[in-house]
């Protein structure tokens, strides 16, 4: 089983980690950080001097990516699954195509999205993946959503 585990740092993609660590202990997975360049949201300052700053700055958040997703990939280990980082730089697509792209080419089995009860883009986000690659997805709420949810309280404690 290959799987693929959506990650960008914060406590909720951690907690998908750690929620899918137990039933796949050992499982081949790439953890993925998607993140739109800089310098693609900055098409219209070509010729600009400040544009030459822009893809410096890019540069540096690439670097910051793939740490990321190195100390998610690292967490993943250590929680007995056989992870590698990824960092996708996804200038002309959305982080839902550029997952999409990655569960295509790794051929992954499960795809684990975590979830923080937020309407909007992460809503928009697991749909589009969902509804795009026809693999298993997984969204893991985060621990207090969860909670809040069994307790009643949708959306309470964010």
């Amino acid at each position: 089983m290959s799987i693929l585990i959506a990650y960008d740092g914060s406590p909720d993609a951690r907690h998908a980690i750690e929620k899918t660590a137990r039933p796949f202990p050992g499982a081949s997975t790439v953890v993925l950080y998607a993140r739109q360049p800089l310098e693609s949201l900055a098409a219209h300052l070509e010729g600009h001097p400040a544009l030459e700053d822009l893809r410096d700055l890019d540069a540096r958040t690439l670097d910051a990516s793939e740490q990321v997703a190195a100390e998610g990939a690292e967490r993943a280990r250590a929680l007995g699954l056989k992870a590698e980082p990824r960092a996708a730089s996804v200038p002309e697509e959305t982080a839902a195509e550029a997952i999409v792209d990655v569960v295509e080419e790794i051929d992954a089995s499960l795809i684990v999205l975590g979830s923080r009860g937020r309407r909007g883009l992460s809503t928009l986000l697991s749909a589009r993946v969902m509804h795009s690659t026809g693999k298993w997805t997984q969204i893991i709420p985060s621990g207090p959503l969860a909670a809040a949810r069994r307790n009643g309280r949708a959306g309470a404690g964010r």
